[in-house]
């Protein structure tokens, strides 16, 4: 086994575990769209002024943050599997104080609970994503793992259409503890598919733990014979492109955490103002459906990034970024159409929708595979903490304005991510195609 080295071992095989590990990707990541979704549909179990409303609707990203800044660290002193456990606690715990959400407070206490929680899974299992999953499935898995985030979001958007025909008192009661339950059995099952999971064999090797990591590869793929027999088969796979764009060096870490804020801040922005801000705003009567229409669009067409691992990522993140911005000054365009048109209004949404979650896939992928392994969960997060952090006063910015000028702000930030990401385009480094996490990080 001391003859193993990584750049080998993540050409090893897909098996029955990863299969595992796969599922609690995807669920966890459902999970924490699930609750961050939850804020917007919170609003309607308790009667309050709308500058509370804009309030619970930066609880989520406020408490999503500080989990996230606290589980980057967190992942790379401890690891990734460890700090997936402990998310878990936060889950279960908040899912209980939210069956006796009956105030404004507990609610909030039970949200901050599970945010922190989902913000959490959220920057460990991207950066876990990317240590296990195998070379040649890396981009595809990552992405469909992320992709989960739609389906989270778009099963908490139909819970709250199934109840909505209730009178006042039981929708805040039945939403609850449905939304409640929900979170609790997904924990559970979450413990149980993560009992297989290993710890990160490239995380235990950049620590130098070789006798842990000897341990957990051959638990993880059988006996030394077995995993040597993987990595033997897949080495006789064609050979990859070589990486391509400069090596990481003080002021290429600037310039790629500085692109990573911006193409992750005008995602979160134009998505959050679009999926979540905006029925609040404009269409109250509506958010659950806008919601779900939102959420399951994206999630429809997310599964285009199938085709991760044999594209260009730099191509895929610029062309979904200008994609998005096209339809947005469209959607902004036509304002005066589409408020007296359903029809066409749930046209533009849907393909809004398509488009973003191109972007969307995208981005969360490669703000998670561009940094060296012993600070990954760090600079991940801290990408994620800014990004995320801005949307929070574009709520407050955005709360006076006019239809048409609140889409047209949303193309502005969606503009402003466009150049981002031409910038990464024309100076980044390729991470798709292939790659191994060690070539994309420019570790090797």
């Amino acid at each position: 086994m001391e003859k193993l080295n990584m750049e080998q071992l993540g050409e090893a095989r897909w098996t029955q575990k990863t299969t595992w590990m796969f599922i609690s990707f995807v669920l966890g990541l459902a999970l924490e769209s699930y609750v961050f979704s939850l804020s917007s549909i919170a609003i309607y179990w308790v009667a309050m002024p709308k500058s509370l409303g804009e309030l619970l609707l930066a609880w989520a990203p406020i408490w999503l943050i500080i989990g996230i800044m606290l589980a980057g660290p967190f992942s790379d002193r401890y690891g990734r599997k460890v700090t997936l456990y402990t998310t878990l606690i936060f889950y279960a715990i908040g899912g209980i104080v939210l069956f006796f959400s009956f105030s404004y407070v507990v609610l909030l206490i039970s949200l901050a609970l599970m945010l922190m929680a989902g913000g959490g899974e959220m920057n460990s299992i991207m950066v876990a994503s990317h240590e296990l999953m195998p070379r040649k499935h890396r981009g595809k898995a990552t992405m469909m793992i992320i992709n989960g985030i739609n389906f989270g979001g778009m099963v908490l958007a139909i819970l709250a259409l199934v109840t909505a025909d209730l009178n006042s008192k039981a929708v805040m009661e039945t939403q609850r503890n449905v939304v409640a339950i929900a979170v609790l059995i997904v924990v559970a099952i979450l413990f149980a598919t993560r009992v297989s999971m290993p710890e990160s064999f490239l995380w235990l090797q950049k620590k130098g733990r070789y006798s842990e990591m000897e341990k957990v590869i051959t638990s993880y793929f059988g006996s030394n014979v077995e995993a040597l027999a993987a990595i033997s088969e897949a080495k006789e796979s064609p050979k990859q492109v070589a990486p391509t764009g400069p090596r990481p060096g003080a002021g290429y870490v600037t310039f790629t955490m500085v692109v990573m804020i911006v193409v992750a801040a005008a995602n979160t922005i134009g998505f959050g103002l679009m999926a979540y801000a905006l029925a609040y705003a404009f269409f109250p009567h509506m958010q659950p459906i806008i919601l779900a229409v939102f959420e399951g669009a994206g999630f429809v067409i997310g599964f285009f990034g199938l085709i991760a691992d044999r594209v260009s990522r730099k191509k895929f993140l610029f062309w979904s970024f200008f994609g998005t911005f096209v339809m947005t000054v469209i959607v902004g365009l036509t304002t005066k159409q589409w408020q007296h048109n359903m029809t066409l209004f749930w046209v533009l949404l849907i393909v809004l929708a398509g488009v973003n979650s191109l972007c969307y896939l995208t981005e969360d992928t490669v703000k998670a595979e561009v940094w060296p392994t012993l600070h990954r969960g760090t600079l991940t997060a801290v990408a994620r903490f800014t990004s995320i952090g801005l949307y929070i006063p574009t709520i407050y910015i955005t709360a006076n304005m006019s239809t048409t000028h609140y889409v047209l702000f949303n193309a502005g930030v969606w503009f402003v991510g466009t150049l981002a990401a031409a910038a990464w385009l024309i100076w980044g480094r390729e991470t798709g195609r292939g790659l191994s996490i060690q070539e994309a990080s420019g570790e090797v």
